[in-house]
């Protein structure tokens, strides 16, 4: 049995360093290339002002989250749902990054990183731009260029987006996946080998971070704006 799981979020902000926080958190199963219905999704109150240019993108105000449970609160049953999984995130250098924050900030670290609880992590965009060089590769695009209906999706959603994603990838990859997020010595020739220590907390290759969350936070505001015109 094949068991792969999609997942996206939404934050206050597009860097974690000066004290953003994720607001939503959606996850959909896939087994054997096949979605389940089983989705795991949830909201948290960040104890963060949202910053005005993510509040356009996925319009979760502090006033919907104020009554919302912590992140902290979510997070075992968040661990449950990924474990052993393979993990596909368009954009992983964004969401891992933000998701071991999260759980560096909880008490003795004890869930450590992301990486530790999963199977391996699957980058769909590097997949996308390998694929298709020289185009675009957002969600949007991806949709449309595989026929994929995404116009109910006003604002960004992390379920939502979640669910497009698994839609996008299971068209694009025709059964064969072939970029996959590695962090042992053993990553196999098709394979992008990605060192995501680099990315945490406390090693942090600012340049990497600021230009790939930057990227996704132009790219959600472009997609706000390609979306409007519709």
């Amino acid at each position: 049995m094949s068991r792969q799981v999609f997942i996206d979020t939404e934050t206050t902000g597009f860097d974690y360093k000066i004290g953003n926080r994720i607001i939503e958190f959606g996850a959909v199963e896939v087994i054997d290339r096949k979605v389940t219905g089983n989705n795991l999704h949830f909201y948290c109150n960040p104890n963060y002002e949202v910053e005005a240019g993510a509040l356009a993108v996925h319009g979760l105000s502090n006033e919907f989250l104020a009554d919302k449970p912590l992140f902290e609160e979510n997070v075992e049953k968040m661990i449950d749902f990924l474990k052993g999984a393979e993990v596909i995130i368009h954009n992983a250098a964004f969401d891992v990054p933000f998701i071991n924050w999260e759980l560096g900030l909880l008490e003795n670290n004890k869930y450590g990183t992301l990486e530790q609880h999963v199977a391996k992590i699957i980058d769909s965009l590097e997949l996308a731009r390998k694929k298709h060089p020289l185009q675009k590769n957002n969600l949007d695009a991806l949709c449309k260029r595989y026929h994929i209906r995404n116009d109910h999706r006003t604002f960004h959603g992390a379920l939502l987006d979640s669910e497009l994603l698994a839609d996008v990838y299971l068209a694009m990859t025709g059964g064969q996946t072939n970029l996959v997020l590695q962090t042992t010595k053993n990553a196999s020739k098709n394979s992008i080998d990605i060192d995501f220590d680099k990315l945490n907390l406390r090693s942090a290759s600012e340049n990497i971070i600021n230009i790939s969350a930057h990227d996704k936070y132009l790219c959600d505001i472009l997609k706000l704006e390609e979306s409007a015109k519709w």
